[in-house]
């Protein structure tokens, strides 16, 4: 018996609803936007977090990176700006050589030497970073080998002219050709192409020395780190005759690998420490991934808790607007709800008609949103070549936050309603 009145309450409900279709459609349209709102905002910015933590994550949860950095110029330099001077900053094979003694839970010291140069093969020419290292680069940055071989300690030992290019470079100077089978120049010395690797890492964040035109942030040669010492030195010259600069810079980047993340953790500030003794301007940094993953998590918390809240308000919006409906329905049907309750309809039926009606705008106007909300973010991805992620959990979120503002705001109309006095209510006009 309940069950056959709830079902002819909702049918009820349903069916005064149809009889204004504009009205309950403009009504029902402030639960679309908030619903479609909240998840499509949740999952942009779900996207975007998402893109950062794996960015951050490549880098090495394990890793440490110590980068040159080129000290600001004293008030010297400057008045001496058309005098030739030579200045040495950055880091050096001396503290690789520290911290692999001294710290403890490294595992690995990675040195590098990165130069911006020109690499050709016949007429094709492509700017690059050429990046001297060891033979177990691949392993610390999470580089795949597509073709042939990495460097090997071999190489360093003999100082042998060989190389190993990224994929793209590969395309751009061998678009016909196999590139094992040739040599590069770069600058007046050959080095024959003994593998071809895909990194994976973040190559824009780099430290580079020189200067070039064109974009290299996938184009990258990687030589025997004593081959690229003995090739391109230590010393870089900036500037033209008479206000020649001489920079001398060992290494470029030092990136430490730790055995597990607690050692990270305990190694950062005793790495700093050490550093900071034999270095007495400020000419490197530290990059610590494991602390940028976890900012970037916690800023994605806030971030998502910052687009909610915007979101959330197109729903508080929509529920108003049904609760403001739903009061001028009650004015215009006084005269039915007088009728009902002389037929004997008690208060709880006449509440629960005016809740039916509302729950049944805000849910369906949640399901219509929801829909909406899942197809956008694939627009924009579509579109604006975005990273979207849409989650079980900002559907739910807002599809049930709908249903709840039917609920909020329907009662006080509802309850309105079922208090009015059966014999006024007949009297209205």
């Amino acid at each position: 018996m309940l069950t056959h009145n709830f079902i002819s309450t909702v049918q009820l409900g349903i069916k005064n609803l149809l009889l204004h279709k504009l009205r309950s459609g403009l009504t029902i349209l402030g639960i679309i936007f908030g619903v479609c709102s909240v998840i499509s905002m949740l999952a942009i910015g779900e996207g975007a977090s998402f893109e950062a933590q794996e960015a951050i994550k490549k880098l090495g949860s394990n890793n440490i990176i110590l980068r040159s950095l080129k000290p600001p110029e004293n008030q010297s330099e400057s008045a001496n700006a058309n005098r030739s001077f030579e200045m040495s900053y950055g880091l050096s094979y001396d503290d690789g050589a520290r911290l692999q003694a001294t710290i403890p839970g490294i595992r690995r010291v990675l040195p590098m030497r990165i130069i911006r140069d020109n690499v050709r093969f016949g007429e094709n020419v492509a700017a690059c970073q050429v990046i001297g290292t060891l033979s177990f680069y691949p392993e610390i940055v999470t580089m795949d080998i597509v073709a042939g071989r990495f460097l090997t300690e071999i190489d360093e030992k003999h100082r042998n002219n060989v190389c190993v290019i990224t994929l793209s470079l590969a395309r751009k100077l061998f678009p016909y050709q196999n590139p094992l089978q040739h040599s590069i120049k770069i600058a007046a010395v050959y080095y024959q192409v003994v593998g071809i690797g895909r990194e994976t890492n973040m190559p824009e964040q780099r430290t580079q020395a020189g200067e070039i035109e064109g974009e290299t942030l996938d184009q990258f040669v990687y030589l025997p780190l004593s081959t690229a010492r003995i090739r391109f030195g230590e010393t870089i010259i900036r500037g033209q005759f008479p206000s020649l600069q001489f920079e001398t810079v060992q290494l470029h980047q030092i990136t430490v690998q730790m055995n597990d993340t607690d050692a990270v953790e305990s190694a950062d500030p005793q790495i700093k420490s050490l550093l900071d003794k034999f270095h007495s301007q400020n000419d490197f940094e530290m990059i610590v991934p494991l602390q940028l993953l976890r900012q970037a998590e916690q800023t994605k918390r806030i971030f998502n808790i910052v687009l909610g809240s915007i979101a959330a308000i197109s729903l508080l919006v929509g529920g108003i607007g049904i609760m403001n409906i739903m009061l001028a329905t009650v004015t215009e049907r006084t005269r039915e709800i007088g009728v009902r309750r002389a037929l004997g309809a008690k208060k709880r039926d006449i509440t629960m008609q005016f809740l039916v009606e509302t729950i049944v705008l805000s849910v369906g106007g949640g399901v219509i949103g929801v829909i909406v909300g899942i197809l956008v973010p694939f627009v924009v991805s579509h579109l604006a070549h975005m990273k979207t992620i849409v989650t079980f959990s900002s559907v739910f979120l807002a599809f049930g936050i709908s249903g709840a503002i039917g609920i909020i705001f329907g009662i006080y109309p509802a309850s309105t309603a079922a208090e009015l006095d059966p014999i006024e209510a007949l009297r209205h006009e």
